[in-house]
């Protein structure tokens, strides 16, 4: 129908993206957002075992060497995720198994978030000794408020389906085999309204 799906593709290696799949998804989403007949956009990860573990570190030595290309990096991801936060469609992210560092970002930026209870969610980047940027906090941030950002932040370690509800992070968790029946079934909800009057009070909600 008028419901558009974005598939993170890279199941071998959790749905990663390099400087070239961020700017794929802020093209992508940029294309959506132009598209009045769209009602409802679906953001989900290829496989049950992961959304997205966010960006892909094994590519930082060739994409994240040079001063320019860290600029050009960070372009990219502050790119996508921003696309993804003012698009004038209401959203829904689709997790299943591991949502973590930018994947979290990603799945932040949208309207709702449906889990299966063996999901998993965190950002233990401190082990890595890298930080995640201000671009991919923010949205997370604005979901759950500082203290519990940095809860996930500090203590590193991945956190169950249920506490993710329990502090906001996520809309609905729902047994692992039924996630996507319960997203089709909100996305049939959304797309009874009329889409004028959905995307102004996501506009009014998020302004």
């Amino acid at each position: 129908g008028n419901v558009v799906s974005i598939k993170l593709s890279y199941p071998t290696q959790l749905n990663v993206l390099d400087i070239h799949g961020w700017r794929s998804l802020r093209d992508i989403v940029v294309e959506v957002s132009k598209d009045l007949k769209v009602s409802c956009v679906v953001i989900e990860g290829e496989g049950e075992n992961a959304f997205s573990a966010g960006s892909d570190i094994k590519s930082f030595l060739g994409e994240r060497n040079t001063e320019e290309q860290v600029r050009e990096y960070a372009e990219a991801l502050e790119g996508a995720l921003s696309a993804l936060a003012n698009c004038p469609h209401p959203s829904v992210a689709l997790l299943s198994g591991i949502c973590v560092g930018g994947g979290l970002g990603i799945s932040a930026c949208g309207d709702f978030r449906v889990c299966g209870e063996g999901s998993r969610f965190g950002a233990p980047i401190n082990k890595l000794g890298l930080t995640m940027s201000y671009t991919e906090l923010g949205p997370i941030v604005q979901l759950i408020g500082a203290s519990r950002t940095l809860e996930i932040l500090l203590g590193g370690e991945l956190i169950v389906a249920q506490r993710a509800y329990d502090i906001g992070l996520v809309t609905r968790v729902v047994p692992d085999d039924s996630v996507r029946q319960e997203v089709e079934s909100m996305v049939k909800k959304i797309g009874s309204g009329a889409p004028l009057v959905n995307r102004w009070h996501k506009r009014f909600v998020r302004n």
